[in-house]
């Protein structure tokens, strides 16, 4: 039976605050358990005015704080950015105030300019190079499977469950060969989604963790009582794509009616290729596209994605998304 939660970015809207960013995050937090989804993730994002979840350990436990059940991880930690002891105490700290609730997930795209490089002081395209070893340490680091030089306490111990993240094949194979469950991040890379897929689940080798593959799909999903509805909520975000891809990243924009309408055919297109992760439309509507979706990768799991510039209506959108699900589930 497919499952379903919540990836979260934590977005600043125009003429908004940091301090109602974090605050919207937890309501949404709130609303994603009391709808029985599995998990709420938040993303790594440095130096990005719309993006408040940068330090995202500290902004998981405040979500954990604001929560009982739900499984709380990162969608993801980017590992180059960091050391794997640092993230063993960070998210073995996190377990041990939250036990059997923590999910690490893992990036290896560094995801920064040299300006960033110089903040983080870090060589990033350097460190994504021993990614899969840095993987492997912190696994060692968490579990206690190899003879180590130095215990991170917190850390050593920890029950963290550990995910690959992934928008391209090098992901699904690290996955594979680790054992590990994969999340892919169809919501703004779908190019490798099939073909990824298929690596992983073909490749897979069986770990102490995990004994079969186990597959995560992110997808955007904007559900409204009516279709106009549910495209003008989309239009925010949509804004927001645009605006990064072209250079121009900012703070979540207002809705816009009829957006794509104003947009050049390059920037639809753009738009067009993302759209084949997500489902935008009415209850009845999102659930024939999650339906499809579903069908079309086999998930087992599903990462509901999608800011909103109103955060009540985000509520309302994954309301409105968890019935249409319970419905696909339903047949």
């Amino acid at each position: 039976m497919t499952r379903f939660s919540v990836l979260d970015l934590v977005p600043v809207r125009e003429g908004g605050t940091l301090a109602e960013a974090f605050a919207a995050t937890t309501d949404l937090a709130r609303a994603a358990e009391a709808l029985g989804c599995d998990r709420f993730w938040v993303a790594e994002h440095h130096a990005m005015d719309g993006i408040a979840g940068g330090a995202t350990a500290v902004v998981l436990a405040h979500v954990g704080n604001a929560t009982s059940r739900i499984r709380i991880g990162s969608g993801g930690i980017m590992l180059p950015n960091h050391t794997p002891f640092q993230i063993a105490e960070q998210f073995g700290t996190l377990d041990a105030l939250f036990p059997g609730r923590i999910d690490l997930g893992l990036g290896r795209a560094p995801g920064a300019g040299p300006e960033l490089q110089r903040a983080l002081r870090k060589n990033l395209h350097q460190a994504a190079e021993y990614f899969p070893q840095d993987v492997v340490g912190l696994r060692a680091l968490l579990t206690g499977d190899h003879d180590l030089p130095i215990i991170a306490t917190p850390g050593m111990g920890a029950k963290v469950e550990l995910w690959m993240l992934g928008s391209s094949l090098f992901g699904a194979q690290l996955a594979a060969k680790l054992g590990l469950p994969y999340a892919f991040a169809a919501h703004f890379a779908p190019d490798h989604l099939d073909a990824a897929l298929t690596l992983y689940r073909r490749q897979f080798q069986p770990s102490e963790a995990l004994d079969k593959p186990h597959v995560m799909v992110a997808m955007n999903v904007f559900a409204a009582d009516t279709e106009a509805g549910a495209r003008l909520l989309a239009s925010s975000q949509q804004q927001s794509f645009v605006r990064l891809r072209t250079g121009n990243p900012g703070k979540l924009p207002p809705p816009v009616e009829a957006y794509t309408e104003t947009l050049p055919a390059t920037a639809q297109a753009m738009l067009a290729h993302i759209g084949q992760a997500a489902a935008v439309g009415t209850r009845a509507q999102v659930r024939a596209q999650v339906e499809a979706f579903i069908a079309r990768t086999g998930a087992d799991e599903i990462m509901l994605c999608g800011a909103t510039y109103d955060p009540d209506a985000r509520i309302r959108s994954l309301e409105l998304t968890l019935d249409a699900c319970r419905a696909v589930l339903a047949g």
